[in-house]
């Protein structure tokens, strides 16, 4: 196999995981907001988010959208897991198709 493919695999790997780390800071970072902004109920806050917006309504909307971005953080994981898997493997398949 092509050590430059590996290579690349391996980096792609390597990026994933990065994203995923800046992903989970991200997370981090919105969950505090959350509860600075739900616990504090700014005045500003609804009118902002429209007309007939109640904390009912902005809470629920946060939970979904925390919800979904947590899904898009699994399906990252196990897309980095494989790349790392994978590149794993082509490594090992190099060594002893070499030797």
């Amino acid at each position: 196999m092509n050590d430059s493919f590996e290579g690349k695999v391996r980096s792609a790997g390597v990026a994933g995981w990065w994203t995923l780390l800046v992903g989970v800071g991200a997370l981090i970072v919105q969950w505090f907001a959350y509860l600075l902004i739900t616990n504090a109920r700014p005045s500003w806050a609804t009118p902002f988010l429209g007309p007939n917006v109640t904390w009912d309504d902005l809470q629920h909307a946060w939970w979904l959208g925390t919800a979904f971005f947590k899904g898009f953080l699994v399906l990252l994981a196990f897309a980095c897991l494989w790349l790392t898997l994978w590149a794993r493997q082509l490594r090992k398949t190099g060594q002893t198709a070499s030797v």
